[in-house]
């Protein structure tokens, strides 16, 4: 007769382990975000050329525009900068949203997210985990700009407190652009595709907007663009923050244009994911 002693103990291992009352609660829809947002700062660790877009384009913007067209478009490169830093940190962040998009399109190519679909986690968490991670991008670039500001002679009149208002706006709009790029992402076949029609759609977003100069001294076409476009609105709020003469309208617009881009564009990249994986 056989005992308990005298069983196998790999059956009684199994035995624990395909118990259902012994599995471990499935991970919840926050906790396998967060997971798959530490990934991407890990891929940051592990291919640090990602972060060279973030730390030479606020540098050599700032350094180019302010030296070679501060004096031409305002008489002093001094007064010219108080304009163009809040500018050039919205452009930077807004430029560098499309690698969200080709960071999503190479793991597709690669088949990572096949693997991602057969863990028992929250469908959406890789997308939500990537846009999320590249929070930290975009706040590397941030800061950088800021510094390079200070030492050129940038004096933020809103103190602390007007710049950190203003870095989380425009966090919050690269996040709700972000969700344009994954869903070229999941539309386009390699991430060569998405890089190119993303800047097909930054370029004119970024130039013909408030960034570099006043729209007024645009043609009434291209000056009718340029205040509509939601960029030229997230530049001034930033300005206006830092400056401290805060534009509540201004703000307004720029979460509005926020919300309306993840109530568009995050349903659509969900659907896509879906039929996708």
């Amino acid at each position: 007769m056989t005992t308990v002693s005298d069983r196998p103990a790999s059956l009684d291992i199994r035995s624990v382990l395909l118990d259902p009352a012994e599995r471990p609660d499935r991970a919840g829809a926050l906790s396998t975000s967060l997971s798959f947002a530490w990934r991407a700062v890990l891929r940051i660790k592990h291919v640090p050329d990602q972060l060279f877009d973030v730390t030479m384009f606020p540098i050599l913007f700032t350094l180019m525009f302010t030296y070679l067209f501060g004096g031409a478009l305002a008489g002093s490169t001094e007064v010219y900068l108080q304009y163009l830093l809040p500018g050039i940190i919205v452009q930077t962040v807004v430029m560098i949203t499309m690698y969200t998009g080709v960071s999503l399109n190479k793991d597709m190519e690669k088949g990572v997210f096949d693997r991602f679909r057969s863990l028992p986690i929250w469908r959406p968490a890789p997308l939500m985990g990537a846009l999320c991670g590249d929070i930290v991008r975009y706040c590397i670039a941030i800061t950088i700009s800021i510094v390079v500001g200070l030492i050129l002679g940038f004096r933020p009149h809103g103190g602390v407190p007007g710049v950190l208002a203003a870095a989380a706006l425009v966090l919050v709009f690269a996040f709700s652009i972000s969700w344009i790029w994954t869903m070229f992402a999941l539309l386009l076949s390699t991430e060569q595709s998405v890089m190119v029609v993303s800047f097909l759609v930054l370029f004119p977003l970024t130039f013909a907007s408030n960034i570099f100069v006043d729209p007024a001294t645009m043609p009434g076409w291209l000056e009718a663009f340029a205040n509509a476009n939601p960029i030229s609105h997230l530049a001034t709020a930033a300005r206006g923050l830092m400056e401290g003469d805060v534009e509540i309208d201004e703000i307004g617009i720029v979460l509005g244009w926020s919300a309306l881009l993840v109530a568009i564009f995050g349903p659509i990249t969900m659907r896509l994911y879906n039929r996708k994986s």
